[in-house]
């Protein structure tokens, strides 16, 4: 393990870049996603339900095939080196699925705020962006900060599957030791699942420090 900590380490950091750009994508997404299935539009709803119910449950090994795979065959690519292409792909397919969930978790939370806020906001002209802005979505969003903490943890997890389509990240690393010390596997996926621990521990801590700054009290 320590004769090949720059190896780790590099998986390790790729995992990393890899999960902010999701998460950052998911939420922004997820959000648009939620608004949308909330929407008084009809065709705005439908929109957003099919989206979320259909990429929900389709397997994430299958977006991401469609991602690397089906996009290059419609000539749409991001990025100018093999690398660079390969970890776009991944995080759009990652954020294509993480999103549903992320929709999903902000919806329950917009479930939580009082129906007659949204009335009252109304009443004094504000539109249904503006209510959905100013009241309706920061009530909501922090009251489901541990839900979105599982999706995020989840994701992070889930990038392992990058692995599979020529992306840096933990697994690829440890199949990288594993072929140079196959007498060592043991010790090298007891690693890989630490790294894996340390992430999702500190990242439960964060949102757990998040959870209590924007607590509502009841």
């Amino acid at each position: 393990m320590t004769s090949n900590l720059g190896l780790f380490a590099s998986g390790f950091w790729g995992t990393i870049v890899l999960s902010f750009f999701t998460m950052v994508g998911s939420l922004i997404f997820g959000t648009v996603l939620a608004a949308m299935r909330v929407s008084p539009t009809p065709v705005l709803r439908a929109a957003a339900t099919t989206y979320v119910n259909v990429v929900r449950n389709t397997p994430l090994t299958l977006v991401l095939f469609f991602c690397a795979f089906g996009l290059p065959y419609l000539q749409i690519s991001f990025g100018n080196t093999t690398d660079q292409v390969s970890f776009n792909y991944a995080v759009l397919a990652l954020t294509a699925y993480t999103s549903c969930f992320v929709c999903e978790a902000i919806r329950s939370g917009i479930a939580t705020v009082p129906l007659g806020q949204a009335e009252a906001a109304r009443s004094i002209g504000l539109t249904f962006t503006q209510s959905l802005r100013f009241i309706i979505l920061p009530q909501g969003i922090r009251t489901v900060v541990p839900p979105l903490a599982s999706v995020i943890i989840a994701m992070v997890k889930n990038t392992s599957i990058a692995s599979g389509f020529n992306n840096k990240e933990l697994i690829s690393a440890m199949n990288g030791v594993i072929e140079l010390r196959g007498d060592q596997v043991p010790l090298i996926l007891a690693g890989t699942a630490i790294a894996y621990l340390i992430l999702s521990i500190g990242l439960g801590q964060i949102f757990g420090l998040i959870e209590r700054k924007v607590r509502i009290a009841r």
